[in-house]
């Protein structure tokens, strides 16, 4: 059995005043209009792994206005060890809670429960926009292998935060940057050596046969992956890091880089069509990785993705997904873009009435 949703309620969540979606591990297609709601489900599918979620709201954002009572949604998930229950809900003002089985638990719990990654349109821009994207991007995938990704960014963060604290109170107390930096060094060179295993996965399962092109990847990263030699290059970098009144070296400066392998073009300066096919590529690599690597291929959340394919390329995504028995999430403003996969996928029209989003079940 392929770990996957088998419903899914939402309440007060954004256009979703209840909705609820019973599944059976096929891919999920979501059909209708503009602003109808269906990538409000797939942001709430999204937040069942650690992190904000694909749009990256804050609590507050998601829930249903104008009545602004708090949100709530429930998961059931079939494993090949039983069912599991997990609960993600905010009141107003407050952060967001996790529960796990009836128990409350850490947001970074739920990555060891299901693996999940997501391409949306506002992704297209990717390799093209800053750094920070493509960290996050590489992050997400980090974390479906290797769930412990989580804990060491949010400890090297912290740490981080409070050095860069010290830096801008022009501090001078060695002490203080010694014990910081000796914590960001044990957790920045573990998250350089999982971003550096993660790539080495990503390259094993890549399909250089396959529709879509392959990326020969690379991590831009200066910082050392040896916490004792990283150690040493945030103690020596203080003067500098004090002027600038942040930390300037380190695993948090990373980029990843990327390259159309066929044509040794880097990916920025291929067109959009071809980046948005880079991108594709790599999320299917990183699922055909979990699939032989853990036996677990991830939930996968595809916003708009069909709809930016030709036929043979559609066709192509829709085998490989059902190939690898993926549950994926798939949206699109028309169900002609997705006759190709027929009974093999659940298929849902999703329209908005006054405010509200309403779910029906289809049949292909």
């Amino acid at each position: 059995m392929v770990v996957h949703l088998a419903h899914l309620t939402l309440s007060h969540f954004r256009s979703h005043l209840r909705t609820r979606l019973v599944l059976d591990g096929r891919p999920v297609v979501l059909s209708g209009p503009n602003g109808a709601g269906k990538t409000n489900i797939l942001e709430a599918v999204s937040l069942f792994s650690p992190g904000r979620g694909l749009r990256r709201a804050t609590p507050d954002e998601i829930a249903r206005k104008p009545q602004a009572l708090g949100w709530k949604l429930r998961a059931g998930i079939a494993t090949p060890d039983g069912p599991r229950a997990l609960e993600t809900w905010a009141e107003p003002g407050s952060t967001r809670q996790v529960r796990i089985d009836d128990k409350s638990a850490p947001q970074i719990a739920l990555g060891s429960v299901m693996s999940m990654l997501w391409l949306t349109p506002q992704m297209d821009r990717l390799w093209i926009e800053a750094a920070e994207g493509r960290r996050r991007f590489l992050d997400r995938m980090v974390l479906s292998f290797l769930p412990g990704h989580g804990a060491e960014v949010l400890a090297y963060d912290k740490a981080m935060r409070e050095r860069n604290r010290l830096l801008r109170d022009a501090v001078a107390d060695g002490g203080w940057y010694a014990a910081l930096e000796g914590q960001m060094a044990q957790a920045g060179a573990q998250m350089i050596r999982n971003r550096k295993e993660t790539l080495t996965l990503l390259a094993r399962h890549a399909d250089p046969d396959g529709p879509f092109p392959v990326a020969d990847l690379a991590l831009d990263c200066a910082a050392p992956d040896d916490a004792d030699a990283l150690a040493q290059v945030l103690a020596e970098g203080r003067r500098r890091d004090m002027a600038a009144g942040r930390s300037l070296s380190g695993p948090h400066r990373a980029d990843l880089g990327a390259v159309w392998a066929a044509k040794g073009m880097p990916a920025a300066q291929c067109s959009t069509g071809e980046q948005k096919a880079l991108l594709i590529s790599l999320i299917l690599a990183n699922a055909r990785a979990l699939a032989v690597e853990r036996g677990m291929p991830p939930v996968l959340l595809l916003d708009e993705v069909a709809a930016h394919l030709d036929a043979d390329r559609r066709a192509a995504l829709f085998d490989t997904l059902c190939g690898l028995g993926t549950q994926a999430f798939l949206t699109g403003t028309g169900r002609e873009f997705f006759a190709g996969l027929g009974a093999r996928a659940q298929h849902f029209d999703v329209t908005e009435a006054e405010g509200l989003s309403h779910l029906q079940e289809s049949t292909p």
